[in-house]
């Protein structure tokens, strides 16, 4: 039988790499910065929406500092030892990240349970103060990572739509602070900590199980496995495909690997060639290993068996 392996691999560099890099790093630094503030303000004024808020920027700073690092990781040439280089440091920082939101968001509840049964003092006008400048934030930070290629980097897209979502988290600690200073309901600050939480924990969750499944080799959740069987059965002359393996490295990186029998006029570079493209053009896979081998037992690589 005989058998050809192909390797397809190649990178994808984009124009907009520095400058990617350069509004990741500027708005890591400004929301990490009033993540500081915002704890202390809410240590200050008592403030447990602002805690949770915090807590919520703790999730945007880590996650553009994951997107920064990941970058900045992914520039590094593969090693002997990491023959992959040190894509997957992404992965493994974003299930770490995904598992101390859910923390955070369990110690938020198990606060404002306690707030609720007795409501403490909150300093209405420095919780209103803190949280208008966390939104103003937001809005600088949004707009910095507007400038970025979030069209086309995952990375820098999902940056932005945690910013985007930690408006809303603003939002509610200002509209928590109005209530409590000119009705003087002092529930509500425990009321905008726990929907902050709800967000905070949806967020969690849903980090730690996309990395938990890349972890695991799961297929890229983007990719329909049979639809790609399919394709490369249709290749003319392929008789059928087999141990068809899809997994991930880190988002972004599909790979795969399988065995493709051939029958007939089939000619062992031409389907490899063929499979390629299929896998590059329609499916976005850059790294593929493919086995082709005769199905009818023919020792020649080209040619028919009579």
């Amino acid at each position: 039988m005989g058998h050809h392996h192909g390797h397809s691999h190649s990178h994808g560099h984009s124009h907009n790499h520095t400058g990617n890099k350069k509004v990741l790093l500027t708005a890591f630094i400004l929301i990490a910065a009033f993540m500081v503030v915002e704890v202390i303000g809410g240590i200050l004024t008592n403030s447990l929406a602002l805690l949770s808020d915090a807590g919520h920027m703790l999730s945007d700073a880590v996650a553009l500092g994951l997107s920064f690092f990941a970058i900045k990781l992914g520039e590094r040439k593969a090693t002997k030892s990491n023959t992959y280089g040190f894509k997957r440091f992404e992965i493994i920082a974003a299930a770490l990240n995904g598992l101390t939101l859910i923390g955070i968001s369990l110690y938020i509840f198990i606060e404002a349970y306690d707030r609720f049964t007795d409501p403490p003092e909150v300093q209405s006008m420095g919780m209103l103060t803190i949280s208008v400048i966390g939104l103003l934030v937001n809005i600088v930070a949004a707009w910095i990572l507007m400038k970025g290629d979030k069209d086309e980097n995952l990375n820098v897209r999902s940056a932005f739509l945690h910013v985007i979502g930690d408006m809303l988290g603003s939002f509610g600690a200002i509209i928590a602070a109005l209530l409590i200073y000119f009705i003087s309901w002092g529930i509500a600050d425990p009321i905008a900590s726990v929907i902050v939480a709800l967000l905070v924990i949806i967020s969690g969750w849903r980090v730690t199980k996309e990395s938990l499944h890349v972890l695991m080799e799961g297929a890229p959740v983007q990719l329909d496995v049979e639809k790609v069987k399919n394709s490369l059965i249709n290749i003319t002359n392929v008789r059928g495909v087999h141990d068809l393996h899809i997994w991930s490295i880190t988002s972004g990186a599909p790979m795969l690997s399988c065995h493709i029998a051939i029958e007939g006029e089939g000619v062992h570079d031409d389907v490899l060639h063929q499979a390629q493209s299929i896998l590059h053009d329609d499916f976005g896979i850059e790294h593929s290993t493919i086995q082709v081998e005769r199905d009818n037992g023919c020792p020649s690589h080209h040619g028919v068996c009579n």
